[in-house]
This record gives structure tokens, C-alpha cells and sequence, in this order.
């Protein structure tokens, strides 16, 4: 897949509900995906595709999300990508309401997604 290819992918598959199959077939096994800050107290890298799946795995399991939206990718260059992320829900444990807006930032080397960094 090139770059453009990937980016449409990964926006399809969010606004789809398939973000997490996606992962697997878009993402280097020895991907990096990085946090703004320590937020969930697993530090701000997850290193290696299976670390990614687990981070997806604990926002579903903290989080329930009453209505979000992605944009359409924005492209930059050979490698990278952006995507604006706007989510509204509650935590879980908590109860408490959030509305939060993010930017991804995607590289992509080799037709895979090989880090992606988050800016909220």
C-alpha cells in the first residue's frame, strides 16, 4: 500500500469500527506509538504492535464513547500523515464526562505504520 492508500485505510477503519483489525494489517510489528503525556501510567511509549493492541485494549475497557469523528487524512511529504480525532464519553470507573480533540501524526516507511505520536 502507498502512503495515501494507508492514511484513507486508517481513517475508513476508525470511522468503521475496525481500528484494531487494522493494526495488524497497517502497522510494522515493531511499531511505536507515543502519548502527549503518561496519562493511563504506562508511560508515554508503547513499543511493538502487540503493545499498541494494548493500549486499544485498555481505552475500551476505561471508556465509553458516546460519539466521535475523524477527519480526513492530512498529507505531508512521502511518510507521514495527520488525522484530527474528536471524541466525546465518559470513563468508566468514574462516571465523569470528556470531550477531547487530538492530533495524530503518522510515518509510515515500507508501506507500514512504523510511529505514530499524539498531540491533545
Amino acid at each position: 500500500m502507498n502512503l495515501k492508500e494507508i492514511a484513507n485505510e486508517l481513517v475508513a477503519g476508525c470511522r468503521e469500527g475496525r481500528a484494531k483489525a487494522n493494526l495488524d494489517k497497517l502497522y510494522a510489528d515493531d511499531a511505536v506509538s507515543v502519548e502527549a503525556a503518561d496519562a493511563m501510567g504506562m508511560g508515554r511509549e508503547a513499543k511493538g504492535r502487540e503493545a499498541i493492541h494494548g493500549k486499544h485494549d485498555w481505552w475500551e475497557g476505561a471508556h465509553d464513547v458516546t460519539d466521535a469523528s475523524v477527519s480526513d487524512p492530512f498529507m505531508h511529504g512521502e511518510d507521514r500523515f495527520a488525522v484530527i480525532f474528536e471524541v466525546k464519553g465518559t470513563v468508566k470507573e468514574s462516571g465523569d464526562s470528556f470531550d477531547m480533540r487530538e492530533v495524530a501524526i503518522y510515518h509510515v516507511a515500507d508501506g507500514k505504520i512504523v510511529r505514530e505520536e499524539f498531540f491533545y
